[in-house]
């Protein structure tokens, strides 16, 4: 399965959202008319309910004169009986539901109105309404439900709006418009993680607790290994033997080696350890992780910036990557996860994760809009190839559920 199909797939609530949103602003203000072929009278369109016109009776005796059809159906009245009997009455033809119908002075001509097939081919049927400041506004709404931000949302509908104002558009439209801006928003940002002739090259990998950060650690190492690149991992993580194990455990299955210390220990000395070793070694890649930590508790964040100062007495140049991993869930706090980190510990690029487990996908477009860091991969799951690098353009299509495979 594809990487697209995957991110499609498993962005299903964010898709769906937006998707489900557009079919609702569409119908809301439909335009009935937008849909009618050229000449077609909308009392024609109202009998669409009828498949396909009656097909014309077969050729058949005269019959007799009769009087005035009234509102029901009737037989025809009988002669008035003469002196001599008349014979027995001719049998009438057996009546047929095509008798019932309409004359065909009263009923559209066959040809005024084509089949079914012939109607699906000559236009759409697809409802569309006018591109207003009413539909704008629900747009506006709709994205920021899906955690885009207000002012992303208002940059977003108001480019989609330009030079298309007041004109009808479907679902489908809206649609490609959107993904399209989108796009061009998050395509400044779309950047692979950098790699440097200097070797080690120190990635810090930082976040708050359960963003993936270790996860996404394992993932990145078993990548680069499998490009021919040695790394080595630091597990900086001293507080949760939990994190070591499961990068002990990412490790042993791509063959890199994982630096621990005693339970307890300072993160910072095991960082400074790890640079001298990944440097005895030969490493091109030192990734270090680093223990989960709230934006808002000074102490750990104060944690933070003394392991990027130790590392520095190394390398003035460490990090040469720090990397903030996102958890997708938390919506429009990841904004002030971002500001916080980058000021401790000058945040390089962005890695988002658990995209296939909220509805708010729409806040890494934000991110975008709002910091202009570098997005270098985007997970939807637990395997290794469901950490990728950065598509703005499967990103957009997969966000309002485009379909591309």
């Amino acid at each position: 399965m594809s990487f697209f199909k995957k991110l499609k797939d498993r962005m299903l609530r964010s898709s769906s959202k937006i998707d489900e949103g557009l079919d609702a602003i569409i119908e809301e203000g439909a335009v009935e008319e937008a849909s009618a072929e050229p000449g077609e009278a909308p009392e024609a369109r109202k009998a669409e309910t009828r498949t396909e016109p009656a097909p014309a009776a077969e050729p058949r005796p005269e019959p007799e004169p009769q009087p005035e059809p009234e509102t029901a159906w009737q037989p025809p009245a009988k002669p008035e009986p003469e002196d001599a009997p008349d014979p027995a009455p001719a049998e009438l033809p057996p009546i047929r539901v095509e008798d019932l119908a309409p004359t065909p002075a009263e009923a559209p001509a066959p040809e005024a109105k084509p089949g079914l097939f012939g109607r699906l081919m000559g236009r759409t049927s697809e409802p569309r309404r006018a591109l207003d400041d009413d539909m704008l506004e629900q747009l506006e709404e709709l994205l920021i439900s899906a955690d885009m931000g207000v002012d992303t949302a208002l940059r977003v509908t108001a480019n989609m709006a330009e030079g298309r104002y007041g004109r009808l558009m479907s679902a489908r439209d809206i649609k490609g418009l959107l993904a399209t801006e989108i796009a061009r928003v998050m395509e400044p940002v779309a950047r692979p993680m950098p790699l440097y002739p200097k070797t080690p090259q120190v990635v810090l990998v930082v976040g708050v607790n359960g963003s993936g950060k270790t996860t996404t650690i394992g993932k990145l190492a078993s990548q680069f290994k499998a490009a021919g690149k040695s790394v080595v991992i630091a597990a900086g993580d001293t507080f949760r033997a939990a994190a070591v194990e499961q990068l002990q455990v990412w490790g042993k299955r791509a063959g890199v080696p994982v630096l621990t210390a005693p339970e307890g220990s300072d993160p910072a000395a095991l960082a400074f350890d790890a640079m001298t070793k990944a440097e005895a070694e030969g490493a091109d890649l030192l990734m270090i992780d680093t223990a989960g930590r709230l934006q808002n508790r000074a102490d750990l964040m104060e944690e933070l910036a003394k392991i990027v100062r130790v590392i520095r007495k190394k390398d003035p140049d460490a990090p040469h990557n720090t990397l903030l991993v996102l958890d997708a869930t938390t919506g429009q706090n990841a904004l002030s996860q971002v500001k916080t980190f980058q000021a401790m510990a000058d945040v390089s690029g962005l890695v988002m994760t658990k995209l296939d487990g909220t509805a708010k996908g729409g806040v890494l477009v934000a991110l975008a809009d709002k910091f202009g860091l570098p997005i270098h991969a985007i997970g939807v799951g637990e395997q290794i190839d469901d950490l990728q690098p950065f598509d703005p353009q499967e990103f957009a299509d997969a966000l309002v559920g485009i379909d591309n495979t």
